[in-house]
């Protein structure tokens, strides 16, 4: 239910530009925060610096709590980042493995599709031969359901 993907990018580079990545293809960044930060603050350190970017598209994220509202607890969407064996990690929730689990209509699995393809679209936005997606159109929810 987790889907990762890895990148030659540093950790730092990746942390940069995600807000700006995302943002081209739809998406905004309601916040981001470190675990190491966080749990180091609560006397719980950790060795890994892993940092959670939580994003949302505000048209899907109303369809999606609109049709069911139980989807709530996995909003907003987050990408997690973190190094491991000299490669940047980006992971997020497997939504189209979630979908498989729950009661929802052929219209809600479309938005909920188009959301993690676009999701999947930002965290390979740094692989070489990914460069095209980030000049290309991102799916759009309007123009798949018009």
């Amino acid at each position: 239910m987790i889907y990762t993907t890895q990148t030659t990018q540093t950790f730092k580079t990746v942390k940069n530009e995600l807000e700006a990545k995302a943002k081209k293809i739809g998406f905004d960044v309601l916040d981001s925060y470190s675990f190491k930060e966080k749990l180091y603050g609560k006397n719980f350190p950790i060795e890994k610096d892993i940092i959670i970017f939580e994003l949302c598209n505000p048209f899907i994220t109303q369809q999606a709590l609109t049709h069911f509202a139980e989807i709530s607890v996995f909003l907003p969407c987050c990408i997690s980042i973190y190094e491991e064996d000299g490669q940047t990690v980006l992971s997020t929730m497997g939504i189209k493995d979630l979908l498989d689990t729950a009661e929802v209509d052929d219209g809600f699995q479309t938005y909920m599709t188009i959301i993690f393809e676009n999701l999947k679209r930002v965290m390979h936005s740094w692989d070489t031969a990914s460069a095209v997606l980030e000049d290309s159109h991102h799916i759009s929810t309007l123009e798949a359901i018009s």
